[in-house]
């Protein structure tokens, strides 16, 4: 990888908008084109990936380079950047030459390469489904700038009002950690809501449930009527024959599971529930 200081990447909201223009990008909501105007913000994303020099990254959604100007700042790569937009892929690649490989395509879409970290400031809109992706390619260390609101209720526990599906879905793939909240002023233009630093560690050795699509079903049935008590949930996810109390039982459920809503239980239980399902008699 070339040594040396980066070329700057234009980051103050004078320089984004004249790059913009000269580009002949109009920032697209539906595709939810944001440009960091805080500098300081991509160092301090950069500064949580934690790979030692010479392990594979990969950036998602490179926008201006900013945040790839902060990553080759600090040594990190082989770089690979995932662009949708035509304009900001060639962009990127003629501003950082061969310090980076520049992918242009959907991140949702694309082959994405093994690498040890993810970083990236990925759209609001699509933010979730991204993530997805990349806890099932089992990706060591993803550090995102998301909407606030995904990463409350990612990182939201037993209880909460924001806990749920997409807080056990994120456990299931490994532990998150909050960092510090990015005010919509710090873009350009400025979204609706606020983003959030967010550290997903992936989970070593296998996953805690026998089948991933069969636990998606389970939290889907589970949470699709969420003010219903699991005495009246359950029976939807246990196969003809068996009795919910059974099962509940051996997932290792409390005494008073029926009379509990679903966002009481931590994700530890729905790991062992889909693992009782998964056993005989009780798997289809």
């Amino acid at each position: 990888m070339p040594t040396g200081v980066p070329p700057r990447a234009p980051s103050r909201p004078a320089e984004v908008v004249a790059t913009l223009r000269r580009l002949g990008v109009t920032p697209s909501r539906g595709l939810g084109q944001s440009f960091l105007v805080v500098p300081f913000i991509a160092d301090a994303e950069a500064a949580l990936v934690g790979t030692r020099p010479g392990e594979p990254i990969l950036e998602i959604g490179g926008g201006l380079g900013v945040l790839t100007e902060a990553l080759l700042r600090r040594g990190l790569g082989p770089l690979t950047v995932v662009e949708k937009d035509r304009r900001l892929a060639q962009h990127l690649a003629s501003t950082f030459g061969d310090a980076i490989e520049v992918v242009r395509g959907d991140a949702l879409e694309v082959p994405l390469p093994e690498v040890r970290a993810v970083a990236g400031n990925l759209p609001f809109s699509v933010g979730t489904p991204i993530l997805e992706r990349l806890w099932s390619l089992r990706v060591p260390r993803i550090v995102a700038l998301l909407q606030k609101e995904v990463a409350d209720r990612l990182a939201a526990g037993p209880g909460s009002k924001v806990y749920g599906r997409l807080s056990i879905w994120g456990a299931l793939y490994g532990s998150v950690e909050l960092f510090r909240v990015v005010p919509s002023a710090a873009f350009h233009p400025p979204p609706a809501v606020d983003g959030r630093l967010v550290v997903h560690e992936a989970r070593a050795g296998a996953l805690p449930v026998p089948s991933v699509p069969r636990f998606e079903a389970i939290l889907h049935a589970l949470f699709s009527a969420r003010r219903k008590q699991l005495g009246n949930l359950l029976p939807r996810v246990v196969p003809p024959g068996a009795r919910a109390e059974d099962v509940a039982l051996r997932a290792g459920w409390p005494d008073d599971w029926a009379v509990r809503r679903p966002e009481t239980l931590p994700p530890e239980s729905f790991f062992r529930l889909a693992a009782a399902l998964g056993e005989p008699p009780f798997a289809r």
